[in-house]
């Protein structure tokens, strides 16, 4: 057969970016490159960090959405399981060998907690989120079909205004109702506040995590009152896990972007007012790309648009470059100012992309790479599960 006929081939350029051996400037672009080494260090760090904190850590699959990134984290961060926010999600996940999944968030939908309720019965521990009493009985019948167990935890809006009681009357009514109920049992709290990660000043981030950890603490102490303790009090993020892991109350930390680091994230300022991913974490994700025309004398275009990457959270920043700039996108391509005419075609750039979780959501594999040459492809394994 021809190269083009074997339809299940893997061919570099076609459906595949890389592989292993390759020299890293043969990649083929557009395409996630991992820096491997810079990976291993950032997932070393924060497991030792909660090791320290003396709690656990339950990485965030939806950043990555591999399961070599996860079981890479399990491996060497001491990862205890995954949090997932779809239930086709976790079930990929589960399926490439996790055994501890939460979903951390609702699930609403009769499918959906039909096929949520029969993950137990691949061998993972299951876990989802509830901020509404009625949802109890649905998933204790789903549980009840399928004979297994699905472990609750009632979500608190910890101030960003999407899921999650506002009041701790409303956790303990639906705590105790899931006490109450067959198939499922009560295993704590869900209080992450996504929003506050992103604010560049450490001590915003702190008076706001101060508040979080007051709510969650009034809640466990009501649900202790009860007889209902708390199994996982789970939260905190690449922007506040050293509150939540030092605060008493949370045992579990949930954060996704410090494997990776962004554009975004990387804005964000430490204790001593200095940039996260220039000390506390490394970039260890970028979107290579090549440049594909200079007709212009002071701007060079790229092959990395908008369906390489998101920029919701603001355009990508070239890495280690500060005599050019990403300036602008369409859907295939990228605008660099060029003023002194340092780029010609075919260079290829690194760029940290502004948003990294959207980013690799449009991918199909990650490059992972060390002194130069490839080592290794990891697809991305839950890719477009949004179900």
């Amino acid at each position: 057969m021809t190269e083009m006929n074997q339809n299940n081939a893997l061919v570099v350029g076609y459906n595949i970016p890389a592989e292993v051996g390759m020299d890293e400037c043969d990649i083929q672009t557009p395409s996630l490159i991992l820096d491997l080494d810079a990976l291993e260090r950032n997932v070393t760090k924060m497991g030792q960090f909660a090791t320290e904190m003396g709690v656990r850590h339950r990485i965030h699959g939806k950043m990555h959405k591999s399961v070599d990134v996860a079981l890479l984290q399990e491996r060497l961060g001491g990862s205890c399981g995954v949090c997932c926010q779809k239930v086709s999600e976790a079930e990929a996940f589960v399926r490439g060998g996790i055994t501890d999944v939460l979903v951390s968030n609702q699930v609403r939908d009769p499918a959906k907690i039909d096929r949520l309720a029969r993950l137990p019965l691949l061998g993972a521990r299951t876990i989802c989120c509830v901020d509404d009493v009625d949802n109890v009985a649905e998933l204790s019948s789903a549980a009840i079909k399928h004979g297994t167990s699905i472990e609750c935890l009632v979500e608190i809006d910890c101030g960003a205004g999407r899921c999650g009681v506002t009041g701790t009357t409303a956790v303990v009514e639906i705590a105790l109702a899931i006490d109450a109920a067959d198939g499922l049992q009560f295993s704590g709290i869900q209080a992450y506040q996504g929003a506050m990660q992103h604010l560049d000043s450490y001590q915003d981030r702190r008076q706001k995590t101060d508040i979080v950890v007051a709510m969650v603490r009034e809640a466990v102490d009501a649900l202790s009152a009860e007889g209902l303790n708390c199994d996982i009090v789970g939260g905190g993020g690449t922007g506040s896990y050293y509150f939540e892991g030092n605060s008493g109350v949370f045992n579990e930390l949930q954060c996704g972007s410090y494997a990776f680091m962004d554009a975004d994230y990387g804005r964000i300022l430490d204790e001593k007012g200095d940039r996260i991913d220039r000390g506390e974490w490394e970039n260890s994700l970028f979107i290579l790309t090549s440049v594909m025309s200079h007709a212009k004398a002071d701007k060079a275009i790229c092959d990395a648009g908008l369906k390489a990457q998101s920029v919701d959270s603001g355009l990508p920043v070239i890495y280690g470059r500060e005599d050019i700039e990403y300036m602008k996108c369409s859907d295939e391509h990228g605008v660099i100012s060029d003023p002194l005419g340092a780029l010609k075609v075919n260079d290829k750039l690194k760029l940290v992309p502004g948003h990294c979780d959207p980013t690799c959501n449009v991918h199909d594999w990650y490059v992972g790479v060390r002194n130069g040459k490839v080592e290794c492809l990891w697809p991305v394994t839950a890719r477009g599960l949004a179900y």
